[in-house]
């Protein structure tokens, strides 16, 4: 039995060799945990549900799909198909490792083997000498590097003979894949990825290292949400890689991912404290006034154009360019001097590619609190960000329409169109203030 999770595809899927091994049919199964939907904004859901009919579709209508609570239905699946072992791509995630142990303890006498995970490589396999898990990124990337991976996993449809969900019958019942009505930015799902994939390496990844910080530009892969749910594996992706500076800058990005996913492994209580337990001290504001900024801050209110327009590109796409989240994440923290969490909470509830790891170990990286931490004394400068990456304003003007027809939109200095906000704080007042309330805790 074959238990899809983050892995919605088919090709280079070691879970899959290692299901179809001898001479058996596999189920192939998908559990919506209603867990995962309370947790999940309406386009992640989208996302997974549209994943999902194409995996079906590309298994010719054989994958059992059911609701409820795996550790239930796993074993239920398991008993009426009288599976020896159930197959899955290993979770690392702090969810996904209570869930595993169990359905694993659930399921009695039938093995759970997990085989693979979505990574390069996996949490824990890459260690200082002494076995301690890195904290830095740059060492770890060089040891990552040396670690290596495997090559692609040769798996396809027709790497395994599939039960027919139809002629499954005693388990649990089937059910149809759910549809929220959003129509994603990105189609979704394995087809899509490998597409996607490959035109972003014919047309993309030479200019990557030069292009990939301008928002204004289509010079990014768009690739977050299919590793997100293990549409493609980064070493289908890793395979296409040369040893140019565009291809080994996006190796560094893949590497990024693979690091985020090791801490948050080793220290799970990251997901949503302080790394750095240090900036448990932190002064941060929480009070009435604060509300009235993180709404401001949501709907792209903020009266800093560069803020806005990426504020308004995740409300209306459920993405937002990566350097436009540590501009926007370094404003909510140290302008607006506002917890962390409250920022990661409404990325993950808004973003397509919303991933545990990455999502709030990038937050942390902007408040200065997490590995790799930009010190406290870096803050970013909104104007100074704007005009440097979007110099010549036409993502701002993409996102903030009421900047249209404005020549500088990243000096407006009292000449604000009508109906655009004025700044609802003064930069230099509140990087003064960020870093005496970062000095106070030493």
């Amino acid at each position: 039995m074959l238990w899809f999770r983050r892995d919605l595809r088919l090709a280079d899927l070691p879970a899959l060799l290692a299901a179809s091994e001898g001479d058996g049919e596999v189920l192939a199964c998908y559990v919506l945990d209603p867990r995962l939907k309370s947790s999940s904004g309406p386009r992640r859901l989208q996302y997974l549900y549209d994943a999902l009919r194409d995996l079906r579709d590309n298994l010719d209508g054989r994958l059992l799909v059911t609701h409820g609570h795996p550790v239930q239905r796993i074993p239920l699946l398991a008993k009426a198909v009288g599976a020896t072992s159930v197959h899955v791509s290993e979770d690392f995630t702090p969810f996904g490792r209570r869930r595993d142990d169990q359905v694993r303890d659930a399921l009695g006498g039938v093995e759970l083997v997990a085989t693979g995970s979505p990574y390069l490589v996996s949490p824990g396999r890459v260690t200082k000498a002494d076995g301690t898990p890195y904290k830095v990124f740059t060492p770890f990337f060089a040891a990552w590097r040396t670690h290596g991976w495997r090559p692609p996993a040769g798996s396809g449809p027709a790497s395994a003979r599939w039960i027919d969900p139809d002629d499954v019958t005693g388990g649990p019942a089937a059910a149809d894949i759910p549809d929220t009505g959003l129509q994603l930015e990105l189609p979704a799902g394995e087809t899509a990825a490998l597409r996607a994939w490959t035109r972003f390496t014919r047309d993309g990844l030479a200019d990557y290292d030069e292009d990939r910080n301008r928002p204004d530009l289509a010079a990014t892969s768009r690739m977050s949400a299919h590793l997100k749910f293990g549409a493609i594996h980064p070493r289908t992706m890793a395979a296409d890689l040369g040893r140019g500076e565009g291809a080994q800058a996006y190796l560094r990005e893949l590497a990024f991912r693979d690091f985020y996913a090791s801490v948050l492994a080793e220290w799970p209580d990251s997901a949503w404290w302080n790394w750095n337990t240090a900036f448990d001290a932190i002064e941060v504001d929480d009070d009435g006034d604060a509300q009235k900024s993180f709404a401001a801050w949501k709907q792209g209110r903020t009266g800093f154009p560069i803020v806005d327009a990426g504020m308004r590109q995740l409300a209306e796409t459920g993405f937002m360019h990566n350097r436009v989240r540590m501009i926007t994440a370094s404003f909510l923290v140290k302008d607006l001097h506002l917890p962390w969490q409250w920022g990661a909470r409404w990325f993950l509830e808004q973003l397509v590619d919303g991933d545990i790891a990455n999502n709030q170990h990038g937050w942390q990286w902007a408040a200065g609190c997490g590995t790799d931490a930009a010190p406290y004394f870096r803050v970013f400068n909104p104007s100074t960000q704007g005009k440097k990456f979007d110099p010549s304003g036409d993502y701002v003007r993409r996102w903030v329409p009421e900047l249209a027809d404005v020549d500088d939109v990243h000096k407006l200095d009292g000449d604000r169109p009508d109906g655009y906000p004025e700044p609802i704080v003064d930069h230099g007042q509140e990087r003064a203030e960020a870093l005496r309330r970062y000095r106070a805790i030493g």
